[in-house]
């Protein structure tokens, strides 16, 4: 038995929830960059653990420490859906 689906309207039927998704990211490291900026990053870490486990998501030691050190330095982090 095979399966056909349209990806096109797949892709049209989730995107608005990855907009969302995308959208509620930003504004939790926006928050967390006015906060974090020149924090040492074993200070972020914890904050941005949260932010992810509070939306559902995983995120490994290695990139945790990579977006802390980014809000460390003041990079502004923009997630894209």
């Amino acid at each position: 038995m095979k399966i056909n689906f349209d990806e096109k309207a797949l892709q049209k039927l989730v995107q608005p929830a990855m907009d969302e998704m995308a959208k509620g990211y930003n504004r939790d490291f926006e928050s967390l960059a006015r906060q974090y900026r020149g924090k040492p990053v074993e200070q972020i870490k914890p904050a941005l653990q949260r932010i992810f486990k509070k939306r559902g998501g995983k995120i490994s030691d290695p990139e945790l420490s990579d977006y802390a050190q980014q809000i460390s330095d003041g990079v502004k982090i923009i997630f894209r859906s």
